[in-house]
C-alpha cells in the first residue's frame, strides 16, 4: 500500500518535470523561430535586401542618424505645351514657399524640359533641355519620354545633391518635405493600381523567374520616388529600355496602358535589386484622400466632381468641378470658386493651393 502511494507520488512529480521541460523546450523553440523570422524578414543572406515592408520596422543599421540633413534635388519632366508649363509654376511656387522651412530637406530643383529646345519659363523655372525620343517612338505616349529625359540628365548635368526626388507638374508641396529615404533604400508611394502579382504573366516577360519572385517588383511608380542619385544612374538606363520594350508589345500596351512606364520603373528597379520604403504618407489623391494631415505631397490627378449638396458625382460632370483636364490650351484663372459646403478638406485645399500660386506668380495668364 505504502509502495503504491510513493510510486504515485514519484509519477506526479516525474509528469510535472516532463512538463515543465516540454514548456521551456517548446518556449525557447517559438523564441529561436520568430527571431529568426524577424531576422530573414529585414535582410536576406547577403544582408544587402531588404525583405519586408520596411514601412513597419526599419532596420537599425539604416537609420538616418538624428538631427542628420540629407539634402534632395527635385527633378521633374515636362513638355512645353501649355497643359504642363502652368502645372510646373505652381508647383515651383510651392517649392520656394516649403523648401527654407523648419525640418524642410529640399535641395536644389530642376525642370527637365524634354522638348529639345528653350521656351518661355527659362528664367522663372530652373530647367535643363534635353532631347526627346526620335520622332515616332513614343507612339503618342509622351510619358515614354520621361526616363530617356532623366537618363540625359543624370549624364550632363551637375548636381549637387546625393539624392533625387523624382516628381511631377501637377503635385503641390504641403509642408517641408523631408528625405524618406534611407541609404540604399528609397522611398516610394504605393499606388493601388500597380499589381504586378496579378499581372505576373506580363511582367516575367521583363523580369525573368531566375530574378526572385514577382513580389520583388514593388506596387510603385518612378513618382513619386526619393532615391540616390548613383542608383537613379544605374536603374534610369534600364527603365527606359524596358519602357520601350514594354510598348512594343501589344499585350503589355493594351493591359498597361497609360501607367506602363510606372511598371516599367517598378521592374527596372527590381531587375537591379532595388526595394523601396512604401511610405503611405509620402502623398495623397483627392477626392480619394479626404485628408492632407502628415501628407507631403497633393497630387491633382483625378477630376473632382461635386453637386451643391457636396457629394460627389465621380464619373458624372459635377455643378462644381477642378479638373486639370479643363485647362488644355491654357492656365486656368485666378480666383477660382472654391467647393460647396461638405466637400472633403483635401478639395478645399487643393483649390486654395492653386488661388494662391494663381495669385502670385507673375504674367499668370501668359503662355
Amino acid at each position: 500500500m505504502i509502495g503504491k502511494k510513493v510510486m504515485a507520488r514519484i509519477s506526479s512529480l516525474l509528469l510535472v518535470l516532463l512538463s515543465l521541460g516540454f514548456f521551456f523546450a517548446t518556449y525557447n523553440l517559438l523564441t529561436v523561430v520568430i527571431h529568426n523570422r524577424a531576422t530573414r524578414a529585414l535582410v536576406d543572406e547577403s544582408g544587402s535586401h531588404l525583405l519586408a515592408d520596411p514601412i513597419i520596422e526599419m532596420p537599425e543599421n539604416v537609420r538616418k542618424p538624428k538631427n542628420a540633413k540629407l539634402p534632395f534635388h527635385i527633378a521633374l519632366t515636362a513638355t512645353d505645351a501649355a497643359y504642363s508649363k502652368w502645372q510646373c509654376r505652381i508647383m515651383y511656387y510651392w517649392y520656394k514657399k516649403k523648401k527654407d522651412l523648419p525640418g524642410s530637406e529640399m535641395g536644389g530643383f530642376t525642370r527637365i524640359l524634354h522638348s529639345g529646345s528653350p521656351d518661355n519659363l527659362m528664367d522663372e523655372i530652373p530647367t535643363f533641355v534635353v532631347d526627346p525620343l526620335p520622332a515616332g517612338l513614343d507612339r503618342g505616349y509622351v510619358v515614354l519620354n520621361r526616363p530617356w529625359a532623366f537618363v540625359q540628365w543624370l549624364e550632363k548635368a551637375t548636381i549637387e545633391e546625393d539624392y533625387i526626388l523624382m516628381a511631377e507638374p501637377d503635385h503641390i508641396f504641403l509642408r517641408p518635405m523631408l528625405n524618406l529615404a534611407h541609404g540604399d533604400y528609397p522611398a516610394a508611394f504605393p499606388f493601388f493600381y500597380i499589381r504586378p502579382a496579378q499581372n505576373e504573366k506580363l511582367v516575367r516577360k521583363y523580369y525573368p523567374e531566375e530574378y526572385g519572385p514577382v513580389t520583388n517588383v514593388d506596387p510603385i511608380g518612378n513618382s513619386p520616388v526619393i532615391i540616390k542619385k548613383d542608383m537613379l544612374e544605374k536603374i534610369a538606363p534600364t527603365w527606359m529600355n524596358v519602357s520601350l520594350k514594354m510598348k512594343d508589345d501589344p499585350e503589355t500596351d493594351k493591359v498597361f496602358g497609360w501607367v506602363l512606364e510606372m511598371y516599367a520603373y517598378a521592374v527596372a528597379s527590381a531587375l537591379h535589386g532595388v526595394q523601396h520604403i512604401l511610405q503611405k504618407d509620402f502623398m495623397l489623391q483627392p477626392p480619394w484622400d479626404l485628408e492632407t494631415k502628415k501628407k507631403f505631397i497633393l497630387h491633382y490627378t483625378y477630376g473632382c466632381d461635386y453637386n451643391l449638396k457636396g457629394e460627389l458625382t465621380y464619373g458624372k460632370i459635377g455643378e462644381w468641378r477642378f479638373d486639370k483636364r479643363s485647362f488644355l490650351r491654357g492656365p486656368p484663372p485666378r480666383n477660382l470658386s472654391l467647393p460647396p459646403p461638405g466637400v472633403p478638406e483635401s478639395v478645399v485645399t487643393l483649390v486654395k493651393m492653386v488661388n494662391e500660386a494663381t495669385a502670385n506668380i507673375p504674367h499668370w495668364d501668359s503662355e
